[in-house]
């Protein structure tokens, strides 16, 4: 039977290999967003930030990873990624693109904080305590990205109704 302390290692490693798909599929979604956003340079500009961010929590992820002498899963993270990069294009077709992949990054954030929490949880009571700033960082990054949607969308969204307006077209530019 297994020791409390090996079923805390068993649930962090997997939490790590998830999250780690996790942010992959992260990449996947918002690569193809800056590369089309036109109309609104701030949105573009914070993303192009939270990618460097995200390939920073990936590295870090790894780290925690190798620490256990494992590594991620390259079919959760292909299989995440492939399904990031398929929202984004369902996103693309449609005429309010902008306000779609904001409400969809607002929502994956608050994901990807969950993921976070409970990893903090698993790395206190497993006593694992190497990984907690690591995974502090990337949790406060991702509170920030968060914070900073919630912040930006009622300007998103009146640039886009301004757009919309002056377009005369559901395909307000993004």
């Amino acid at each position: 039977m297994a020791s409390q302390l090996d079923t805390f290692r068993e649930l962090f490693i997997t939490g790590l290999v998830n999250a780690h798909a996790v942010e992959k599929q992260a990449l996947a979604i918002m690569t193809p967003q800056v590369s089309r956003i036109e109309h609104y340079p701030e949105v573009a500009d914070r993303l192009r930030l939270h990618i460097k961010e995200t390939n920073a929590q990936i590295a870090r992820l790894d780290e925690i990873l190798a620490g256990f002498d494992t590594s991620s899963s390259t079919i959760k993270d292909i299989g995440l990624s492939m399904s990031g990069g398929a929202a984004a294009i369902a996103h693309s077709v449609a005429g309010d693109e902008i306000l779609k992949n904001s409400f969809a990054n607002y929502a994956f954030e608050h994901f990807e904080i969950a993921a976070y929490k409970s990893l903090l949880v698993l790395a206190e009571d497993g006593r694992f305590v190497t990984a907690t700033p690591l995974l502090m960082q990337s949790l406060s990054e991702e509170q920030s990205m968060a914070q900073w949607i919630d912040e930006t969308l009622p300007i998103v969204t009146r640039r886009y109704a301004t757009l919309y307006a002056e377009n005369g077209s559901p395909e307000a530019k993004v």
